[in-house]
Formats: C-alpha cells, structure tokens, sequence
C-alpha cells in the first residue's frame, strides 16, 4: 500500500516521524509531499525525510490564502494523478483535502484545535475520516459539518504519538551560548500569518520587552517567518537569542525553564516535559488547552501583566514518564477502507 502524507507546517514533521517510520515497519511505502512554510523544510532536512517540496504559505491575506489553496491543491493534483496512492493522511491540510476527494483517495485529517472553523469547513465534507484526540467535543466537530460516521478518536493527545521517542540533545545549550547560570525562557511568537491568531502581538511583545531587560533571563526567541526573524533581530538581537537555523523544540524545551508562547504544540509539548509555561493565545481556547489549564500545567496571560504574574526560577530536571499512543493512532490510521483510485490508473 502507498500512502502519501502532506506535512504543511513544522510541528507536523516531528508528528510524523516516527508514525512513517511504523507505517514502513508494517511494510507500507510512504510519499511525503510539504510546502516552503516557518522552519518545516530544515526540520525534514535534518530529520533525513525525504520530500517533494509543492508551493508556500501566501502569508496574511485572505485573498492569497484563498488562491494559494486551489492553487497548490491542482499542483497536488497533478502530482498524485497514477502515483498508485492508497491513502493520503495529513494534520490538517486542506489542499490534500481537495486534490485528495479529486483523485478518489481515502483521507485521513488529524488535527488538536476545533475551533479552526474555515479549514474545518472546507475539509470535512472533503475527507474520509476524522482523527482527534479524544478530548475534542464532537458536538463542535458535527457544528462544522462533519459527519458523526467520519470522526474517530484516539486517547491522550497528539505529542504523546512523538515525544516518548525523543532523543533530547544534551549539547544544545552550549550550541546555543546559553548561560546554565540563568533562567532559561523560549518564546514562540505568534502564528500571525494564521487566521485565528490575529490579537497575541502586542501581549506577547510586551512580555519579551520586560523580560529581556532582566540580567538573570536568557531568552532564547523562535521566530515562525523570515519576516518575525529580522523584526525581532532589529530590536532585540543585542539582548536575546535568535537561532539562525531550525532548532529541535523539543530539546530546547528539555533544556528551558520556562515556555512562553501563543498556544499550540510547542506549548503543550513544555506541559508534557513538565516546564511551566504560559500561553497568550488570546482566541478561542481549545478543549485540550483548557484540559491542561484545569490541571495546572498550562496557565493563561489574557490581560495586562507584569513580570510579577510570571514564576521566574530555575527548575529542576524531572524524569520524563511519557506513555505513547502511535500504535493506536497508526492502527487507525491504516484501518480507513480503501476503494479503487484514479490515481493509480
């Protein structure tokens, strides 16, 4: 069986590692196609994936956002016509979604935030099973549109697929420059460029200003664009640290003692790690977000703050005690019916 996985965004490289590796232990052939977006093309370099790079994000505009879509959709389409692909799975792609439903190939769409209602819009009448973690409501998933037959979930959530398998890398503050002596703070700036993260910003760039002024933080800041990189690198080069290249998130978060960001995965995979982190994200909250509030692992900054709001110390290393989900997740992935493609013909 051939299974082509678009990976549109750079968490989902480290989300898919390990699942194509058990997909190719159980003999299966997988194609990974991906577009040129945040640090997505160096981490599938360094991660050794092979991949056919298909098209860009188109940045803020809707407009853009909207051709850029159908655009990039048709270059799949074209790519997948007579490849023989059996299963297409993605984290959210739309463009799969539509060159997939074209090409009459069963599509699996995972994804840990219900709230992208656009996206989820367009992909669920296109896709042939829903995949999320089981704490994601079903009532806001059928509000979308999705049909209650398509949707499945899997338990936990969806880091614990790779984190249990993650090799932090030991030398990593000292590729850094980083001070052991200090507190260690990664901030992860806003997805800006994404339609539901329109409001962080001036939180978020209030937070940085106040704490890179202080002698005993070392932050380390991840830009997700070129464009987020020179604007921080302006102001705050002389003050905080910007990694030229693509850095495992991961093993920084192992290394910090503090998250800082705008929700999403690098934020949960600190909560997993058991960092203490922050998060800004100012739309709607998420059911795994507010799980994770509830249990004291993430806190919310939602109103005018000062350093004083923020816990600023050094942490002790704790064993990480992470169970992993990949086979379910992989066993139902593959359990998706598969029906005669036009691709393969």
């Amino acid at each position: 069986m051939k299974i082509w996985i678009d990976i549109t965004n750079s968490p989902h490289v480290l989300f898919f590692k390990p699942l194509i590796k058990e997909f190719e232990k159980r003999g299966y052939e997988v194609t990974i196609t991906t577009r040129d977006y945040a640090q997505t093309i160096p981490l599938l370099n360094n991660y050794g994936l092979k991949y056919f790079l298909i098209g860009k994000h188109q940045g803020k505009s809707v407009a853009k956002k909207a051709l850029g879509f159908l655009f990039r959709s048709l270059q799949l389409i074209l790519f997948g016509r007579r490849k023989g692909f059996n299963l297409a799975v993605s984290h959210n792609s739309n463009d799969l979604a539509l060159a997939a439903f074209f090409l009459r190939i069963p599509h699996v769409i995972m994804f840990d935030y219900e709230y992208a209602s656009l996206s989820h819009r367009v992909n669920f009448k296109l896709v042939t099973k829903i995949l999320v973690p089981e704490a994601l409501p079903t009532d806001v998933l059928l509000k979308y549109g999705a049909d209650k037959g398509k949707i499945e979930k899997y338990r936990g959530f969806k880091e614990q697929v790779y984190l249990p398998f993650c090799s932090f890398e030991k030398d990593l503050p000292k590729k850094l420059g980083l001070n052991p002596k200090k507190v260690i703070v990664t901030m992860r700036t806003p997805a800006t460029m994404s339609l539901y993260h329109r409001f962080e910003n001036e939180l978020f760039n209030q937070i940085l200003k106040e704490l890179s002024l202080r002698e005993d933080v070392q932050i380390v800041l991840l830009p997700r664009t070129p464009e987020q990189r020179e604007e921080y690198k302006r102001e705050y080069a002389h003050l905080i640290v910007i990694p030229d290249g693509a850095v495992d998130g991961p093993s920084l978060i192992f290394h910090s003692d503090l998250m800082i960001g705008a929700g999403g995965t690098m934020n949960r995979e600190a909560a997993a790690l058991g960092v203490p982190v922050y998060t800004v994200f100012k739309g709607k909250m998420g059911a795994i977000d507010n799980k994770l509030i509830e249990q004291g692992k993430l806190h919310i900054i939602n109103s005018e703050v000062s350093i004083k709001d923020i816990k600023i110390e050094k942490r002790k290393k704790q064993k990480i005690d992470l169970e992993t989900n990949i086979e379910e997740v992989a066993e139902k992935i593959l359990s998706t019916p598969i029906i005669a493609t036009f691709s393969g013909s």
